[in-house]
C-alpha cells in the first residue's frame, strides 16, 4: 500500500505540473494540491487503523474509505497514461497529440462513475447467470437434476442490515433447484457475522438441501484472538450455526445423493489454494479414490486448487469443480477484469482435455446467482450436466447421514431418500439393488 501512496504522489505532482504551465491563475494548482495532500493523508490515517481487531463498524469505514480513495485515483492513471500518449509524436519532433489527454479525462470520468454506480446500485441486484456443462456417464436418473451455486457472501459486509439478503433468499427459492453447493467465504473476519443472517438463510429451500465448505475467510484467520481457545470457539461458533440452519457443510467429505439405485457424489474439501492463503483441505481425506468411475462434483473454495491438482490430470475423474474467491478482483467490464493477471480460472466454466470442468463464481457479496440442470450423460453416450446460475440454498428434502460403518452404511442406503456424508468416501457409497458398497 505504501508503494501504491507514493506512485500516487508522483501522478499528483505530474498533473500539479500540467496545471502550473496551462494556467497563469494558480488557484487551480492549489485546490489540486490542498485535495490531494488530504486525500493522501486520510487514506494513511485510515491504514492505520484496527482492521483485525477492530469492530465491524470500523473495517466497514476502512472498506468504504480505500474504495474512495481507488476511485479518485484511477481515473487520474487513465489521464497520466493518455498524456503520456499524446507527448509521442515528439520522439520524432512533430507536434504532440494535443486532444488525445482528453480521451483520457473522459474515460477516467467514465470509470469513477462506472466504480460508484457498482458500489451503489449494481451489488444489490440480482443476477442469475446459467451455464451448460457436459458430463460424460451422468447416471440416468440424474437426467433433468438441477444444481445451484452460492460463493462468497461476506455477511459482515451488510452488517446488521437483513434486506438484501431477505430478497436474495426470495429470489433463491423461485429457482426450485434440486440442491444447492455453497463454495465459502460467508463471512469476512468472525462466525458471530452470520448470527443476524441465521433464520433468513435457514429459509432457503432446495429438494436435497444445502452443501457448503468453508472459504479463507471462515476460519477466524483475519481477526485478531486472545487465545487458540478463543479463535477455536468462533470456528466451532460457524460449524453449529451452519448446522442449525441445515446446511450440510462438508470437512474434507463426501455426501452422496441418491435417485433410485443412482447416486452422485458431492466432495467438499477445506480451504486449499495458493500463498498466502492457508491450506486446510485434503482432496485425499475427503475422496481417496479420485479417479474411479463415480460421477462427482467437488467444491473447494480456490479455483487455484483445480488448476493445481485436477486439471489435465488423467489420475482425477472429476466431472464438475465449482469454487468462488476469486470476486473478479472487484472490475469486470465486457468480460476483462485484472482478475487475468492473478488467476488463470478467475470467472465462468473451464473445461480441461479430459472433460473435467471447473465453474468459477464471482460472488461479490453474494449477488450471483448460478446454478442449472443435469441433462443426460449415461450408457456411455456423451451427454450433458447442464450447471449454471441460480443463487440457491436450501434446505430440503432428504434426511443427512454421516455414516461411520458399512452396517450403517447399508440402512441408509435401503431408505432412497437419504443423503449420505463420509469422511474418505472414495469408491464409498455404491450401490446395486440395495447392497453397499465401500
Amino acid at each position: 500500500m505504501i508503494i501504491i501512496i507514493l506512485l500516487n504522489i508522483g501522478v499528483d505532482y505530474f498533473i500539479n505540473r500540467i496545471l502550473l504551465n496551462s494556467n497563469k491563475n494558480r488557484c487551480w494548482s492549489r485546490v489540486y494540491s490542498i485535495f490531494s495532500i488530504t486525500i493522501t493523508l486520510g487514506v494513511v490515517v485510515v491504514i492505520s487503523l484496527p482492521r483485525r481487531s477492530g469492530s465491524d463498524a470500523t473495517l466497514l469505514f476502512v472498506m468504504w474509505m480505500l474504495f474512495s480513495y481507488f476511485s479518485i485515483y484511477i481515473p487520474r492513471y487513465f489521464y497520466v497514461i493518455f498524456k503520456f500518449l499524446s507527448l509521442l509524436p515528439q520522439l520524432w519532433k512533430k507536434r504532440k497529440w494535443s486532444n488525445v489527454p482528453y480521451i483520457g479525462v473522459a474515460i477516467g470520468i467514465f470509470s469513477f462513475l462506472l466504480m460508484w454506480w457498482g458500489a451503489l446500485v449494481n451489488r444489490y441486484n440480482i443476477e442469475i447467470n446459467e451455464v451448460s456443462v457436459e458430463v460424460i456417464d451422468l447416471p440416468q436418473s440424474f437426467d433433468g437434476y438441477r444444481i445451484a451455486q452460492i460463493s462468497d457472501l461476506h455477511l459482515g459486509t451488510f452488517n446488521n442490515d437483513t434486506t438484501f439478503v431477505t430478497e436474495l433468499v426470495d429470489a433463491i427459492n423461485k429457482a426450485n433447484v434440486d440442491a444447492v453447493m455453497f463454495t465459502g467465504d460467508i463471512v469476512n473476519r468472525k462466525s458471530s457475522e452470520l448470527l443476524p443472517f441465521e433464520k433468513i438463510l435457514s429459509r432457503i429451500k432446495a429438494k436435497d438441501g444445502v452443501f457448503s465448505i468453508l472459504g479463507n475467510h471462515d476460519y477466524g484467520d483475519y481477526a485478531d484472538w486472545n487465545s487458540q481457545n478463543e479463535k477455536d470457539a468462533n470456528l466451532k461458533l460457524m460449524h453449529d450455526i451452519q448446522q442449525r440452519i441445515n446446511w450440510k457443510l462438508l470437512l474434507n467429505q463426501t455426501a452422496y445423493i441418491f435417485r433410485g439405485s443412482d447416486s452422485i457424489a458431492v466432495v467438499g474439501v477445506e480451504n486449499v489454494g495458493d500463498p498466502p492463503f492457508k491450506i486446510y483441505g485434503s482432496l485425499d481425506e475427503a475422496y481417496d479414490m479420485i479417479n474411479d468411475s463415480k460421477t462427482k462434483i467437488l467444491l473447494t473454495h480456490n479455483p487455484a486448487h483445480w488448476e493445481k491438482d485436477i486439471k489435465n490430470n488423467q489420475d482425477s475423474n472429476i466431472a464438475l469443480t465449482l469454487s468462488g474467491h476469486t470476486h473478479a478482483m472487484q472490475i469486470s467490464v465486457c468480460g476483462l477484469s485484472p482478475s487475468i493477471f492473478r488467476y488463470e480460472c478467475w470467472s465462468g466454466l473451464y473445461t480441461d482435455k479430459f472433460n473435467q470442468n471447473l465453474y468459477v463464481n464471482v460472488g461479490g457479496s453474494g449477488k450471483t446467482i448460478h446454478g442449472g440442470t443435469v441433462v443426460g450423460g449415461y450408457n456411455g453416450g456423451g451427454s450433458a450436466s447442464s450447471w449454471g446460475g441460480h443463487y440457491t440454498e436450501g434446505s430440503g428434502g432428504g434426511a443427512t447421514h454421516i455414516a461411520t460403518s458399512s452396517g450403517e452404511l447399508k440402512e441408509l442406503v435401503d431408505n432412497k431418500d437419504s443423503i449420505l456424508i463420509v469422511a474418505g468416501g472414495g469408491g464409498g457409497a455404491n450401490y446395486d439393488d440395495g447392497t453397499a458398497q465401500w
